[in-house]
């Protein structure tokens, strides 16, 4: 099986945040979809060791920033690499507090959604939290979405480890 094809399922990047206890946190995401029009709906794929997960799973809210193709590898990595258990992700950042009292991040976003969980579905590694989206609107509207085939071939990202479309890297051995 070649793993790589999943790399060319058409997805955007995102930030995807919550809050819980007065704190917040968010982390990228690239598997952020619409899946009802009537009442809009959307969902993410949140894995269960990130400090998000916990946050979504305790508020039941998350926003869903929309990043645009200019956002910068720094603040990718600090919400793709970094833990909000080690640092506040939200420190020097451009965001506001949306309707539900969750974080959006506006820094270099096109757009943003923001959605109340009504249901989610346990598979495997990762949650799949379904949400009704209760407030959502253009930003950057100049901007270009980044799409996560842009992220790998032209930004030359990384994937953690935690994300949902990770795929080990193999040792290729050298051949004399």
């Amino acid at each position: 099986m070649n793993l790589e094809t999943f790399r060319r399922i058409c997805c955007g990047m995102f930030i995807v945040s919550s809050k819980k206890d007065g704190s917040f946190n968010g982390q990228i995401a690239n598997t952020v979809f619409q899946v009802a029009a009537e009442p809009p709906e959307i969902a993410v794929s949140i894995n269960k060791m990130n400090l998000t997960y916990d946050y979504i799973q305790s508020s039941r809210v998350f926003t869903a920033s929309i990043l645009s193709e200019d956002t910068p590898m720094k603040l990718i990595g600090t919400f793709g690499f970094k833990s909000g258990r080690d640092i506040d992700k939200f420190e020097r950042i451009d965001y506001k507090i949306g309707i539900t009292g969750a974080p959006i991040v506006l820094e270099t976003a096109v757009g943003y959604f923001e959605a109340e969980v009504i249901s989610s579905a346990d598979v495997g590694t990762h949650t799949l939290f379904v949400g009704k989206v209760v407030d959502a609107d253009m930003i950057g509207e100049d901007r270009q979405p980044m799409s996560y085939e842009f992220y790998h071939f032209v930004k030359r990202g990384l994937t953690p480890k935690t994300a949902a479309t990770y795929i080990k890297e193999e040792k290729k051995e050298e051949v004399r």
